[in-house]
């Protein structure tokens, strides 16, 4: 192993040499952000090859507006809130899901059948769940759904905030930060839809994207591969996770996904709306949708004066170039979702990146 991270680490020095020029390269996965750190990637890579991190945890890209409709939905004593843990610490206006665990029917859950258990142990409440997260946690969000309607639970329901990878890649590149060269693309998603969903950006932005693992010499091969082919002035799809991927994905969570939920246009912190980019319940399912049952609706909020979540979002900052960064919002006590979620580039970057001098 130790001579495939060698030989990769000397063709990527070659190929950035090459170049002669800044490389932007985007890791999409949040999983992917903590393992360069946790591996330290970064302090082996040439000078000119820049890694940014991008909207790939789902906790962080979750807009404000969403936030506030969980916290509504909190304060009401006919409902139990329903939610995966790194959603507890996630500010809102003025409070979190924490600071309301005390005084509110908040359980955080392991999974959506957790969440769908609750209802049938509470029939005397209605139980919302908090349901967020990529094409990865859709299917399993999808079953559930499916077995109440089948078995009549109508005290459950949950508020989608499920979100689409690719059109978030497509509104990146669309106009909030076209200077990404290429992108190292999520495994855990590429399970479920396929390397091959990533073809259209290669095709429309002439752009490497390439599916890496989540080993140190999976995520360095990755990246020679994608410096290998801007070397070469070429842009194409590639896996190097075979042992999980395949180009089409698996099609029982597609079909799962495609049979419960619709895309429709939807709000992304940092990245504002992103048309088919939300998944909604389908018609057949609307009696199990939050937002429907008690009225509510996800508009833009504003977000904290000088949190810049939504730039790291974007890659057009690092973590330490925001003023709140590990003074005003820490691990601790957190101003923005990026710091709270394990997948969260701020929380990486607090962990294992703050002896790197930050930037003017």
């Amino acid at each position: 192993m130790l001579d495939r991270i060698n030989k990769a680490q000397r063709q990527t020095k070659a190929a950035c040499e090459a170049l002669g020029r800044q490389i932007n390269v985007m890791e999409v996965c949040g999983t992917h952000t903590v393992s360069i750190f946790r591996n330290g990637i970064r302090s082996i890579l040439p000078g000119n090859l820049k890694l940014l991190s991008g909207p790939g945890c789902p906790v962080c890209v979750t807009d404000q507006g969403y936030i506030d409709a969980v916290l509504e939905l909190a304060e009401r004593q006919d409902c139990i809130i329903a939610t995966y843990g790194d959603m507890i610490r996630v500010p809102g206006k003025d409070r979190s899901l924490e600071t309301k665990q005390a005084k509110a029917g908040v359980r955080v859950v392991l999974s959506s059948e957790d969440a769908l258990q609750l209802a049938k142990d509470n029939p005397d409440k209605t139980v919302v769940f908090i349901a967020v997260g990529f094409e990865t946690t859709a299917p399993a969000t999808a079953v559930v759904v499916k077995e109440a309607a089948a078995e009549s639970i109508d005290n459950f329901c949950i508020l989608s905030g499920h979100k689409l990878v690719v059109p978030a890649m497509r509104a990146l590149l669309s106009g909030k930060n076209n200077k990404i060269d290429a992108f190292l693309c999520p495994g855990h998603v590429s399970v479920i839809i396929g390397y091959g969903a990533f073809a259209e950006i290669v095709e429309d932005f002439a752009r490497p994207c390439v599916v890496a693992g989540f080993e140190a010499v999976q995520i360095i091969e990755g990246l020679n591969e994608i410096c290998g082919q801007l070397s070469a002035g070429k842009a194409a799809l590639k896996s190097m996770y075979s042992a999980v991927v395949t180009e089409k994905g698996n099609a029982a969570a597609q079909q799962v996904i495609k049979e419960c939920f619709e895309p429709v246009g939807g709000y992304w912190r940092g990245l504002g709306k992103i048309e088919k980019s939300t998944l909604k319940l389908r018609d057949k399912y609307e009696r199990f949708d939050a937002f429907k049952r008690f009225g509510l609706s996800e508009t833009p909020s504003e977000e904290r004066k000088g949190c810049r979540c939504g730039e790291v979002l974007c890659g057009l900052i690092e973590p330490p170039e925001c003023g709140f960064f590990g003074q005003v919002c820490t691990p601790q006590k957190p101003v923005g979702p990026c710091m709270v979620s394990s997948e969260g580039a701020c929380a990486a970057w607090f962990k294992y990146g703050r002896e790197r001098i930050r930037k003017p």
